[in-house]
């Protein structure tokens, strides 16, 4: 099969490599622009740095449905593969592939459709996620299922363990779609939509943890956020990152905090939780009990 891949981070590497491993002929690579960083040093993306080493053409576009159309139409694919791709195809780019196009989807669809998959199943304190590949269609995450694979969430799991293993079991899900193509042995399933949740766009703000919410709720806030945004508190004008926490027990109005054993607490609504790992603004990441060395006057403070 001719394929052409369009990804950008690191999610879709393992899915380049395994494509590129196979019998299937990489025709080219399309990504994102590269951006700006810091200290204003262009940053290439992920995928392009992966292609290149590989010896693959790379084309890239700020938009590919106004900008590469005509390109991809000269490269004549027989299927298109997208892996968090980052941009919307139009109808018309959709039709260039002879088989269409195949994405891989980070969790198991109809559930969890848009940009934040992965962190909503931790968020909802989900035990099971897992990886679609689908057959894009125009609305998003909206395509025929051809096929599901299924992975546990383990309690010690974050959005970055996450990802790494949804990203590798894509990579199996995407060769398997492939060969199912070639030997005209696969099949599509239409979506139950309305089974189907969206997920938005991640924002800084969104991992602010505060007095209302409940101890089970900031626990998965964060994991859901580690490691960005990360989950954080406001304690007057400063913030503190929290990267790991434990349930415990509550002891005190929601929004302050204990200490305990030279361990550092916070009440939150239906519990409290071990703050184990923390970073002050400034500071490189410590424990809870080396943050409490230093700011004890923490026990007379709280959250907002």
């Amino acid at each position: 099969m001719r394929v052409l891949f369009l990804g950008t981070p690191d999610f879709a590497i393992p899915s380049l490599r395994a494509i590129l491993s196979s019998r299937h002929d990489i025709i080219g690579v399309i990504t994102q622009p590269d951006k700006q960083g810091k200290r204003l040093v262009m940053t290439p993306p992920a995928v392009k740095v992966e292609a290149q080493k590989m010896g693959l053409p790379v084309y890239q576009f700020a938009s590919l449905r106004k900008e590469g159309v005509e390109l991809v139409r000269s490269l004549a694919p027989d299927v298109m593969v997208t892996a968090a791709f980052g941009q919307i195809l139009s109808r018309e780019l959709l039709t260039i592939p002879r088989f269409g196009v195949f994405n891989v989807h980070g969790s198991l669809l109809p559930k969890y459709r848009g940009a934040s998959p992965i962190q909503s199943c931790l968020l909802n304190g989900d035990t099971v996620t897992g990886v679609t590949i689908m057959r894009t269609a125009y609305e998003v995450d909206s395509g025929d299922i051809i096929l599901k694979k299924e992975l546990p969430i383990l309690p010690e799991d974050n959005a970055g363990t996450l990802f790494d293993k949804i990203a590798a079991l894509g990579a199996e899900g995407i060769l398997e779609a492939l060969d199912l193509l070639e030997k005209g042995e696969i099949t599509y399933t239409p979506q139950d939509s309305s089974q189907a949740t969206f997920c938005k766009m991640i924002e800084k703000a969104d991992a602010e943890i505060t007095s209302s919410v409940t101890a089970g709720q900031a626990m998965n806030m964060v994991r859901a956020y580690t490691p960005w945004p990360v989950a954080f508190v406001t304690i007057g004008e400063e913030r503190l990152r929290i990267f790991h926490v434990e349930a415990a027990a509550k002891k005190g109005e929601s929004g302050t905090f204990y200490a305990e054993n030279g361990e550092l607490y916070l009440n939150l609504s239906e519990g409290a939780l071990r703050l184990s790992v923390v970073q002050a603004e400034g500071k490189k990441q410590m424990s809870g009990r080396e943050y409490l060395m230093g700011h004890r006057s923490i026990i007379e403070r709280s959250i907002r």
